[in-house]
């Protein structure tokens, strides 16, 4: 019997921040490196990973007509280049 199960998968994104220093994803690069641009983004909030568990800077975005959520998850590293690391929830069969 198949059971679903949900994984955290780490991505690589390209970003732009504005001038306020807020951070605007504007591409996923897929783990087998295909890369989605983002049309739009419509939320940012601080949210729980339901699904995949964690938590992070939730962006709500629109890749192909379709809505999906990419999580940015904050590094708890005081110094260093790693500020963090960008996630999507994946469902798998």
């Amino acid at each position: 019997m198949n059971t679903a199960k949900n994984l955290k998968v780490y991505v690589q994104v390209k970003v732009d921040f504005r001038e306020d220093g807020v951070m605007l994803p504007r591409e996923i690069i897929w783990e087998d490196g295909v890369t989605y641009e983002i049309d739009r983004v419509i939320d940012i909030r601080q949210a729980a990973a339901m699904k995949a568990g964690g938590q992070g800077d939730r962006y709500t975005i629109v890749v192909r007509g379709k809505r999906s959520y990419l999580f940015f998850e904050r590094s708890t590293n005081q110094t260093g280049n790693n500020i963090g690391r960008w996630f999507v929830e994946r469902r798998v069969a």
